[in-house]
């Protein structure tokens, strides 16, 4: 059995910090998309998260060399990656260990009471799993709560 992946939340993209604001000016200015007020403050990670039609977020996050939120070499949760929702995080960790994946979990360094699953794909690129309606990805969730 597979894992049950529900939907795409966000894409995260990671860059040198200096980079964020302009960053952030070219998805307002030239993509027109606009930026989440409600970002919580992440020490030692500037950035913005983008909202996205079609009630998903990009991600701009800022850092220069590895996190102080990194589990080791390649365990680094604000590389730039793709983060999907699942209905049962705990459900998804029992098959990623039943399927043998190589993956850590830590507590969101945006929202410490979400728990993610974080693995690489054959190619290298980095996955991060969350338990669905339980961060500010999406804007309908958002707006539901205000």
């Amino acid at each position: 059995m597979a894992l049950e992946i529900l939907e795409l939340h966000h894409h995260g993209v990671c860059m040198h910090p200096s980079l964020t604001e302009p960053m952030r000016e070219f998805y307002e200015g030239v993509l027109g998309l606009s930026s989440d007020a409600g970002r919580p403050r992440i020490p030692g990670i500037p950035g913005h998260f983008m909202d996205v039609p079609g009630d998903t977020q990009i991600h701009l996050l800022g850092k220069e060399g590895p996190s102080m939120y990194a589990q080791g070499p390649g365990r680094d949760p604000v590389d730039t990656h793709v983060a999907l929702a699942v209905a049962d995080v705990a459900g998804a960790e029992r098959e990623l260990l039943r399927l043998k994946v190589d993956y850590w979990k830590q507590s969101s360094v945006a929202a410490p009471q979400l728990m993610q699953l974080f693995f690489r794909d054959p190619a290298g690129n980095l996955i991060e799993l969350h338990q669905a309606s339980h961060c500010r990805c999406k804007r309908s969730d958002r707006e539901r709560a205000a």
